[in-house]
């Protein structure tokens, strides 16, 4: 009796362990940057034509397609974002952050955290977005108390439920927030481990044992993150569009990427790809299984006509800017993070000409453009307006000033002292030549500078062009907030490089060997 009594028990429990398992997929997506619309393979605007014939990807009609399918295929999901919905289009121009949430509320986001980009102009457009959206943006590595226009509707982190189950949230945005974009002198921005951990370990004190951080902060510091916290099961990634997949040989590693046992996803950028994470937790909270792709938003993904509807009466007031023919160039002029953010790239080598081109005759001899202000590439024939601004969607303006040859060394080191991060803050230059060893440590990379074709004198004073967002401090040129005799209000970049494009044309990109990588 005793040993039936000891068998009927254990199937008991091993029943009721089989039924405490909880599944759970996790729809997500990063870094949209307003592509409402569907993209090229250069992530910039694809045409309708080429969208008929199947070339195109992405788009919010296509996410809206493939978020309800992946639901129906689950019975227990949610859907997130790691950050960056704001900037790179000319929906982000017009709209600010009103077509985003309109989108995002339409999909059923359960919640975000905040992208750098979030902070594109300033806390107050940030607030508008909260407050016409139906779910909670978070970010937890950050002091906002002292602005008002946060305090009251920023989290750190939430509780939600699914299928009678706590989910603990948590966002994050880069460390260096204040250096890539506007969020004023009221947000201080702090270390992520730190903030991770306090908000781990307030949700656990509260009951919640399934913990999952929305990070806009990049794969290398998502690792760390992971590593070097306790409590959390899934990181969702972004800010480095890094592409994870265990299929492609383009990716940068598996998805998930498994540090301890904590999952890391993330599904590159541009709406280009869903990503659909399938995790399964014992009762204790713990990951038994982790699995799933990035899903390819390709013409096989049918787009939802309603969508489809929607965003073509958004963009009516944009086609007279966009449609704008403007230029021409002979071949694709190449603007990928992979070579703008490490290398010369044939966009950078444009953008740096354009720029030094039109304020030569005042006496400036260097232009640098930071490579993480290029965002997209340009095909082949003709170039309209709409994919200048997809480039250069910032709205920067051409700021001149004086440095001396020591301080542009020293803006150089800077550009080039997080490349294996691959950072935007990597230089693009015209007027000069330079060496840059990235086996070297930080600080210590830069050799050869040239000027005119003679060697840098550092106690010389130089006039420099760059943007007003790299001349007042971002991508970490803060040696440049000292200049001398500066003028941040030029003209707006895309429209000196349209203008340059057309003064050159046809254009021919080219590179000539500026930036040397040993």
């Amino acid at each position: 009796m005793k040993t039936l009594l000891t068998t009927a028990t254990v199937a008991a429990l091993a029943a009721g362990a089989a039924w405490a398992d909880y599944s759970l997929t996790i729809l997500h997506t990063n870094d949209f940057h307003a592509r409402f619309e569907p993209i090229s393979k250069y992530d910039s605007g694809c045409s309708a034509d080429d969208n008929a014939e199947g070339k195109c990807f992405g788009g919010s009609a296509r996410l809206v397609s493939a978020v309800n399918a992946a639901r129906a295929r689950s019975d227990n999901s949610i859907l997130v974002d790691g950050g960056d919905q704001f900037q790179g289009t000319l929906f982000y121009t017009y709209y600010k952050g009103k077509l985003a949430a309109e989108m995002m509320n339409k999909m059923g986001y359960d919640a975000m955290t905040v992208g750098n980009h979030e902070f594109d102009d300033g806390p107050e457009v940030l607030r508008g977005f909260m407050d016409a959206v139906n779910f909670p943006v978070l970010m937890s590595n950050a002091d906002f108390s002292a602005e008002a226009m946060l305090a009251d509707k920023l989290l750190k982190s939430t509780i939600i439920e699914r299928n009678g189950e706590k989910l603990g949230l948590i966002g994050l945005t880069p460390h260096d927030t204040d250096e890539l974009a506007s969020p004023g002198p009221n947000v201080i921005f702090t270390d992520p481990v730190g903030a991770v951990q306090g908000e781990v370990d307030k949700l656990t004190a509260a009951g919640v044992n399934k913990i999952i951080v929305l990070s806009h902060s990049g794969y290398s510091v998502d690792k760390r993150v992971a590593a070097e916290t306790t409590g959390v099961d899934v990181i969702v990634g972004g800010h480095s569009n890094t592409f994870l997949s265990n299929t492609s040989d383009r990716a940068e590693g598996p998805y998930p990427t498994m540090v301890g046992n904590t999952a890391i996803v993330s599904a590159y950028a541009y709406s280009k790809f869903l990503g659909e994470l399938n995790v399964v937790f014992n009762d204790a909270g713990e990951i038994i299984s982790a699995t799933g792709e990035p899903l390819l938003m390709d013409a096989s993904v049918e787009e939802d006509s309603e969508t489809v509807a929607r965003i073509a009466e958004a963009a009516k007031p944009l086609e007279e800017i966009r449609n704008r023919v403007v230029a021409e160039t002979a071949s694709e002029i190449v603007g990928v993070r992979e070579e703008c953010r490490a290398m010369e790239c044939a966009m950078g080598n444009l953008i740096a000409d354009a720029m030094l081109d039109r304020v030569r005759d005042q006496g400036i001899e260097i232009a640098i453009q930071n490579g993480g202000g290029i965002r997209a590439s340009i095909d082949a024939g003709p170039v309209t307006m709409g994919e200048v601004l997809t480039v250069l969607p910032f709205q920067n303006t051409l700021a001149t000033f004086y440095v001396s040859g020591q301080t542009v060394v020293d803006a150089l080191e800077n550009g080039v002292s997080e490349m294996e991060e691959g950072a935007g803050r990597f230089p693009q230059v015209s007027g000069m030549t330079f060496t840059v060893d990235p086996k070297a440590p930080a600080g210590s990379r830069i050799s050869d500078v040239m000027v005119g074709g003679a060697p840098i004198d550092l106690a010389k004073t130089y006039g420099v062009v760059s943007n007003n967002y790299v001349r007042n401090g971002g991508d970490g040129y803060k040696m440049f907030r000292d200049a001398q005799n500066v003028y941040d209000f030029g003209p707006d970049l895309a429209d000196v490089t349209a203008e340059y494009m057309v003064k050159t044309g046809p254009y021919s990109p080219y590179k000539d060997g500026r930036i040397t990588v040993k």
